[in-house]
């Protein structure tokens, strides 16, 4: 049986895996893993997820130190991390791409031969691993990576405009499927999938004239690269126009009919601080960490309408994949009882709701870090169950935190939770 088909509510943990290695002049890389310096130290955190009571932790490849010329792999430090993974018994769930490309894949994500380049890494992957890790996630919040690197210009290979996100959306859609495709034939019914997405909302002035055709588009493209890999884009889709501006042909919508693949698991991101985004009369802004929108607090009333609008699209036990606050323990503490209490209420409604990831096991650092000259600790978020404490020497502290302790009591002793679906 597979975890997700038990009927008990699963408790996961995430690391921050962002990398972004490339950078132009004002920027700098941004590898997640070397700020919190996870490369040094993730024998211990492994540890530290373990020890709070997690059985699985989300966790992302370097897939750009992995391959770093064409053609040449080196897998010496994911070899030890999954070697720590299976001494723990804890369950990977594998997060292959989190934003970023190899450095010497020129154009990223639009280079024509991407999606050939991410389904062999991740056939190799499974192929090398697939006696630990069975469970993926073939892209982490692929409507991210096409807002930021296709439609703000944000990331590479910066591009923007309809035709930008179109290009972007296709071509992250076409490496999702080919990658699902690959680890299925390598590791045959043992592989499953969790597909994950940012639980987005808008409120406000969304049906005000000026804004309800930039409302409508986005609401819609939340879901575009799943309803692309789910085949799911037809004549119906109210997004079809869109991506035929865009230069997507009908012969790619037929070959994502014809290729389609589905989630075991619809994991949903979901930040009560910042998955719902604010449209105001007369104010309009393009969206991103450019020019963001204000933020409202939608708290479980949200959460409860992104697992409940997941599940119902795409016919799969949900996960809430990513969820926390950024603030005081106390803080963090009050939205973690809240919203397992929402989760509790939901399954007792009948909603499969599989698993809950609280993200991050640590603190990280907020992606503003690639466009500033400021040290590391200025762009500090205060979002995990364990504190990043800088040392005289320079070395990061992991500090058990209040977070910790209550995280490790609903997974350890939350009865109502871990009690099967009726």
């Amino acid at each position: 049986m597979n975890w997700f088909d038990d009927g008990r509510l699963h408790f996961a943990l995430g690391i921050e895996d962002t990398f972004v290695p490339q950078s132009r002049p004002g920027e700098r890389a941004i590898d997640e893993y070397e700020l919190t310096e996870h490369y040094q130290q993730y024998r211990a955190d492994l540890g530290l997820a373990k020890g709070v009571g997690a059985e699985m932790v989300r966790w992302g490849v370097p897939w750009y130190r992995v391959a770093p010329q064409a053609g040449a792999w080196d897998w010496s430090w994911v070899d030890r991390v999954m070697d720590r993974f299976a001494e723990l018994e804890l369950r990977p769930l594998v997060d292959l791409l989190h934003y970023g490309t190899p450095l010497w894949l020129e154009q990223q994500f639009a280079h024509p031969d991407y999606a050939q380049h991410v389904t062999e890494y991740g056939a190799r992957f499974a192929e090398r691993y697939g006696h630990v890790a069975t469970d993926y996630t073939p892209v982490n919040e692929p409507t991210i990576h096409a807002l930021f690197s296709g439609e703000y210009a944000y990331w590479p290979p910066y591009l923007s405009g309809e035709a930008g996100f179109t290009r972007i959306a296709e071509a992250l859609a076409r490496g999702f499927v080919g990658t699902q495709r690959a680890i299925a034939e390598v590791l045959g019914d043992r592989a499953t999938f969790l597909h994950v997405d940012a639980g987005m909302r808008y409120t406000g002035a969304v049906d005000a004239a000026e804004h309800v055709e930039t409302v409508t588009r986005l609401r819609e493209q939340s879901f575009l690269v799943e309803d692309l890999v789910t085949g799911r884009v037809d004549v119906r889709h109210p997004l079809l126009r869109q991506l035929s501006r865009g230069g997507m042909s009908d012969a790619s919508l037929s070959w994502f009919s014809e290729n389609r693949v589905q989630p075991d698991v619809m994991g949903v991101n979901y930040y009560p601080r910042h998955s719902t985004e604010v449209f105001e009369a007369g104010v309009h802004h393009g969206g991103g960490f450019a020019d963001p929108r204000p933020y409202h607090d939608a708290g479980t009333e949200g959460l409860a309408e992104v697992l409940l609008a997941y599940a119902a699209r795409y016919g799969a036990p949900v996960m809430l994949s990513e969820t926390c606050v950024t603030g005081t323990p106390a803080e963090r503490i009050r939205w973690m009882d809240e919203s397992l209490a929402e989760i509790g209420r939901l399954r007792r409604q009948g909603l499969a709701v599989v698993g809950y990831t609280w993200w991050p096991l640590f603190d990280m650092y907020e992606w503003t870090y690639r466009h500033s000259d400021a040290p590391r600790a200025d762009h500090l978020l205060t979002m995990g169950l364990f504190d990043l404490v800088e040392q005289s020497d320079g070395t990061l502290a992991r500090r058990r935190n209040a977070v910790a302790d209550r995280f490790e009591l609903h997974a350890t002793t939350s009865t109502a939770l871990q009690t099967s679906l009726a």
